[in-house]
Order: C-alpha cells, then structure tokens, then sequence
C-alpha cells in the first residue's frame, strides 16, 4: 500500500522545530493521524508563555524585573543513555532573549543558594553580549576534550574508550567511588579503560567529594597504579583544606571542582595550595563572565567541563574554554552523547577529538516534558528570581 505524503504549514510559533511557516512533510502510518514535531509542540509553546507570564506575576517587581527580556521558557526533559550521577533523566529550562538561548538546569539535589548561579548564567546568557560583559574574543575555536566514562561494568567502560579512541580523543574521565564498598569494580574499570586507550592516553579520575582525607590518602595510591598513572583526580574530598593535605602528601595531581562552586570562598583554592587544576562549569559559578574573572584571579591550570548539560550549556562552556589564556588540558565538554536526545541539530560531537567552537546555537526541538515538571520548575524559577534579585 503507497503511502501519501501530506503538507502543512507548520503551526509553531517562532518556529522551535520547523521554523516560522515552514513546511512540514508528514508520514501517515497505517492510516493513523500524524503531526510533526512542531504541531506536537504547539500546545506546550503557549503554555510555556504562559509560565513566563506566571513566573512574572508570582516574582516581587525587582525579581520580575530580571525576566522583561526574555521571550521563551522552555522545559525539557532528556533520557539519559546510562545513569549517571544517580539519575536516568535530565531536565532543565531553556530561556531565550535579545542574546539568544541560556540553559539552567541544575540537579534537584542542589539547594537553591547553589542553583540561583545557574539562572544567573542562564539569563546573561540570553539577556546580555559577553562583549558587553568584559569577556575577551576567543584565542581559539578547536578545543580539545575528554570522554566522560560513567560507573560502568569494564567491559562496557571498555566499549566506550575505545569509541572514543575512534573519534580521536585520548583522554578519559573516569567516574569513581559511586556507591559504597566499590574499589574493585573502579579499578576494574581504570585498567579496562586503559587496556582500551593505551599508554599514551591521559586518565583522570572524578570522586565528586566522596571520601574524607584519611580515604584518599589510602585509596588515591591504587586508582593512580590501576589506571597506569592518573592525569590528575577530580576532587577527592569534599574539604578544600582536605584537598591541601592530600596534594603536600601524594604525588597525584589534584583538581578542584566542588571547591570552587560550592564553597563560599572559592579563592581559598589559590589561598591554601589546594590544587594544581581548576575545574571551571559555566552554569554553577554564575555565567561565562563570572567563570572567567575566577579562572583569573585563581592564576593557575584550567579546565573547562559541562554539567550534564544540553548543547545550550555546551555551547557556553564551549566559549569560556576558547577566551582562556592557554588550555593545556583536553575538556569536559563532549557529555552530549551521554544524552538520547539534544536540543539543537546536529548536536556539538567531537572530531579528531576537538569540538568546533562556531556561532551560537539555534534549538530546534525541545523534548517535552510532563506538565508536572512544568510546574515544578515554575515554582523552583520564582524562589530562584526572587534570591537573585534580593
């Protein structure tokens, strides 16, 4: 049975999908009524007007007054290709104005002290030129990456070093110490990805802050010899004091993460000789402008790493890496394969190990998200504007 091919003019407002008054090619299947992805997304735009609409009514006038420039708020939700971090889905929100697309979306386990940076950044993003923000032109626009290996059985760890060995990157991030009582299957892991990748490759491991001082100073020592040598290891306490210790004491390299974005004096990094690299997320300190003024003052090694985040995020993360004075370490940021879905097509994927650094992004699709979560990230965007703003 010929299958008919019908048009229509795509219904989107702002075109999100198709474009302003493109034409859609639809697909019956078996008879069945078929929309494309834009007269799916229809209904859920004007009730994303909507929510920009209430965020603003429920904001105090000075917090409301941080949402006049934007246009579009968008809620998304992702599946995730394997758990990572503990969840299976990652969502967020999307926001558009005069600058362009900003993307906040930080983990539900985050209060909202922490989070209210991830607006901030979402908002100048969108909202203001980084000229008009102090942020230099890029120095560069090939930047080297890493692939992110989660908390995986070898083999599949293996699987995944050697995909990435094909795309030309030869650096890996290794997830550790995700649960309890899981030394042998980490070091399992190490030697898996370095059996794959080789001795020429750079390991680095991420504890996400999971041991105290006297773990580390035990463990580090066995994760360096599994993986052949580690590059460096990604906050292994959650102390930057802690951190201090360990680096006097070991001779693996340490970076900061946690330490610079959670804590109230990232500064105290530079202060107490805390760590040799300094891990610069775009989102959680605040914004392209405020991640670079740290990465000033801090004077030391960077690298530039995503937060799980869709190809908005990367972009922004994408355009800190290109303005640092030099970038001696591959990125974080080719974490969008870790995603089953993006936002914009293509999405950023590496190239003889390098993402291309171009104009910023235009989204094209959102992946719905539940009216539920709708309404929760409503909710969250009003206590966010109001401590931004107070």
């Amino acid at each position: 049975m010929a299958t008919a091919l019908r048009r229509h003019r795509c219904p989107a407002p702002g075109g999100v999908y198709c474009g302003a008054a493109a034409l859609c090619v639809l697909t019956p299947v078996r008879g069945e009524a078929v929309t494309c992805g834009a007269g799916r997304a229809a209904s859920s735009l004007r009730n994303n007007g909507a929510m920009l609409e209430t965020i603003r009514k429920q904001c105090p006038p000075p917090a409301a007054a941080l949402w006049e420039s934007i246009d579009r708020v968008e809620v998304f939700s992702i599946a995730m290709r394997v758990r990572f971090r503990g969840i299976t889905m990652r969502d967020g929100v999307l926001v558009h104005g005069p600058a362009g697309w900003g993307e906040c979306a930080p983990f539900w386990n985050h209060p909202d002290s922490h989070s209210a940076k991830w607006l901030a950044s979402a908002l100048s993003q969108a909202t203001k030129p980084l000229a008009d923000q102090g942020v230099p032109e890029p120095k560069r626009h090939q930047i080297p990456v890493n692939t992110t290996i989660a908390a995986l059985g070898p083999g599949e760890a293996e699987a995944r070093a050697l995909a990435a060995v094909g795309a030309g990157i030869h650096t890996a991030k290794v997830k550790v110490a995700d649960k309890p009582d899981c030394l042998s299957e980490d070091l399992q892991r190490l030697e898996a990805v370095r059996g794959a990748m080789g001795p020429g490759a750079a390991l680095r491991i991420d504890v996400n802050a999971a041991w105290d001082l006297d773990q580390a100073l035990k463990l580090l020592p066995l994760y360096d010899r599994a993986a052949g040598g580690l590059e460096y290891a990604e906050q292994p306490c959650r102390s930057t004091a802690d951190l201090a210790v360990l680096r006097r004491k070991l001779q693996v390299p340490i970076a900061a993460d946690e330490s610079l974005r959670l804590d109230a004096n990232p500064m105290a990094v530079r202060q107490l000789e805390a760590a040799d690299v300094a891990v610069l997320k775009v989102a959680p300190l605040g914004g392209i402008s405020a991640a670079y003024e740290i990465y000033k003052r801090l004077e030391m090694p960077a690298v530039v790493s995503s937060a799980l985040d869709t190809s908005v995020g990367i972009y922004a993360g994408l355009r800190l890496a290109g303005t640092l004075d030099e970038l001696p370490y591959a990125c974080g940021l080719a974490t969008g394969s870790l995603l089953q879905e993006d936002v914009i097509e293509p999405p950023f994927r590496p190239v003889n190990g390098h993402l291309l650094l171009g104009q910023p992004v235009s989204v094209k699709r959102i992946p719905a998200a539940s009216e539920p979560l709708r309404e929760r990230w409503c909710q969250r965007l009003v206590r966010l504007s109001t401590l931004l703003a107070s």
